[in-house]
């Protein structure tokens, strides 16, 4: 991704950190580019505590709450357009419609000759035998894993909610987005590394491509 950015924007990028989360690809992209700026921007208020504590004194990083399903969330960010929008196994919580009318919103966010990478769960359905191979090993590793102590997602979002730090912005968000303990990825889809790459063009990028896969996940590179 970082070399992508590299080769397309330059050494110093404007960045957005879409579905920001904790912050990790801020963390990466401004180790990487001591003059990068970034944004990140995310709906999760305890994930959002998360990134601006884990970059508190960080001068080039900006921090947005903002939600990607509205309309408006563009103006809320510090810079009208961007080098490159960054976003990593985040926008698989989006169906199908909202997510091509977010790629429209962000070919305006992206600035002429700028980028957006996404990185995220991206099935190929024309290779179930495959398919369900890598699913049973997969289930197996995370089975062995729970059975050794591995904290899982619920387990660590339990945890969250009893940190002194982050039990307000927890309580926050299971008001506001829900519980994960309940499980709320149930209104997303996973779509191809192809359909990302046409939605992208149809969306106005003048080229999009794969360029990274593994058997359960992607990479595509819209090119403004």
């Amino acid at each position: 991704m970082l070399d992508s950015v590299a080769a397309l924007t330059g050494e110093a990028p404007r960045v957005l950190d879409l579905a920001c989360g904790t912050g990790t690809i801020t963390s990466r992209v401004l180790a990487r580019f001591p003059d990068a700026r970034t944004t990140g921007i995310d709906m999760d208020p305890a994930l959002l505590t998360i990134a601006r504590g884990s970059h508190q004194g960080e001068t080039r990083a900006d921090w947005v709450h903002g939600d990607l399903r509205t309309a408006d969330w563009p103006a809320l960010l510090p810079h009208a357009t961007y080098d490159a929008v960054l976003t990593s196994t985040a926008l698989h919580w989006l169906q199908a419609g909202p997510l091509r009318d977010l790629y429209r919103t962000l070919a305006e966010v992206v600035r002429p000759g700028g980028i957006l990478i996404n990185a995220d769960h991206m099935p190929d359905d024309t290779t179930p035998a495959i398919n369900e191979a890598v699913d049973a090993f997969d289930r197996e590793r995370r089975e062995k894993a729970a059975a050794g102590g591995s904290e899982d997602w619920i387990g660590w979002w339990q945890r969250a909610a009893e940190a002194p730090e982050l039990a307000d912005a927890v309580a926050e968000r299971f008001e506001t987005i829900g519980n994960p303990i309940d499980g709320d990825h149930s209104d997303g889809e996973a779509q191809s590394a192809e359909w990302h790459a046409l939605a992208l063009r149809d969306a106005g990028f003048s080229e999009a491509r794969a360029i990274w896969a593994s058997p359960t996940d992607g990479m595509v590179l819209g090119l403004r």
